[in-house]
C-alpha cells in the first residue's frame, strides 16, 4: 500500500512539472523579458534610491553590480543632478584627488551632482540593447534566422577592441593614457572637431560614443544568434511534452 502511494505521489510530481516545464516552454519569451527588463532596470534603481534617501536598498544594488562592472564615475550616467555625465577632474574635485580606480568607484555621487547608475555607460548600452533587440526579434521570429558564428564576432569584435584599448590605456593610470587623450585621433582627423570630443569619457566624446555603439553591436550580436535557437529548443520541448500527455491520455 506504501509502494503503491509514493508511485503514485511520484507520478502526481512527474505530471506536475512536465505542466510546469510546458509552461515554461510556451511563454519561455515572456519571462526571458520579465527577467532581462529586471536586470536592466534595477541599476538606475540605485540612484532614485539614493535620492529618496533608501541609502541601504541602493547601497545592495551598487555593491551587487560592482561584481560585474568597474563602476567607475567618470564612464557612469548620473540621475538627480546638473548633468549626465561627469569629467574626471569635476569627480575628483568633490571626492578625491586620485587616479586609484578602487578609490573611484566609490564614489556614488552627491545631492549637488546626483548619484551614479550602478553600471558604466557601457554596460548600460549592452545590456538594454540585447532587451530591444529582442523585442524587435519576436514578431520576426519566423523569418529571422540565426547570424552565424563568425557573425556574432563581427558583432563583438567592436566592443573587444574598445574595451581592450580602454583596458591597455588604464595601465598607464586612469585619466592618463592615450584613450584619455586620444591624440591618434585628433591627428587622423585633422583636429577638425571640438577638443572635448577626443578628450575624457564624457557624454558626447569619441569615447562615450564607442562605449555607447560597441555595446548596442553587441547586445544585438548576443540576441540575433541566441534567441533563435531559444526558440527553437523551447518549441521542441513544448511539442515533446504535447506527445507525452497525448499517449498518456490526459490533458495538459
Amino acid at each position: 500500500m506504501a509502494v503503491d502511494t509514493t508511485k503514485q505521489n511520484n507520478r502526481s510530481l512527474a505530471i506536475t512539472l512536465n505542466r510546469a516545464a510546458y509552461a515554461l516552454s510556451r511563454n519561455w519569451f515572456a519571462w526571458m523579458v520579465v527577467l532581462t527588463g529586471g536586470w536592466v532596470i534595477l541599476p538606475w534603481l540605485a540612484p532614485v534610491f539614493m535620492k529618496l534617501g533608501w541609502v541601504g536598498p541602493a547601497e545592495a544594488i551598487y555593491g551587487f553590480y560592482s561584481l560585474q562592472c568597474h563602476q567607475l564615475p567618470q564612464r557612469s550616467f548620473f540621475l538627480f543632478g546638473s548633468e549626465y555625465m561627469y569629467s574626471l577632474e569635476q569627480i575628483q574635485e568633490v571626492w578625491q584627488s586620485t587616479f586609484n580606480p578602487v578609490i573611484l568607484r566609490r564614489f556614488l555621487g552627491t545631492p549637488a551632482m546626483g548619484y551614479k547608475v550602478a553600471w558604466s555607460d557601457r554596460m548600460v548600452s549592452a545590456y538594454s540593447s540585447i532587451l530591444l533587440a529582442a523585442l524587435i526579434w519576436w514578431p520576426l521570429r519566423r523569418r529571422a534566422r540565426s547570424i552565424s558564428i563568425f557573425g556574432l564576432l563581427v558583432f563583438m569584435l567592436p566592443m573587444a577592441i574598445d574595451g581592450g584599448t580602454h583596458v591597455i590605456s588604464d595601465l598607464a593610470g586612469i585619466g592618463q593614457g592615450f584613450r584619455d587623450t586620444n591624440a591618434w585621433l585628433a591627428i587622423l582627423t585633422n583636429n577638425s572637431l571640438p577638443t572635448t570630443f577626443y578628450v575624457g569619457d564624457a557624454l558626447g566624446s569619441f569615447n562615450s560614443w564607442m562605449r555607447l555603439i560597441t555595446g548596442v553591436l553587441f547586445g544585438f550580436g548576443i540576441a540575433w544568434f541566441s534567441l533563435p535557437y531559444f526558440h527553437q529548443a523551447f518549441r521542441e520541448s513544448a511539442q515533446l511534452i504535447e506527445e507525452k500527455f497525448d499517449r498518456a491520455g490526459k490533458k495538459l
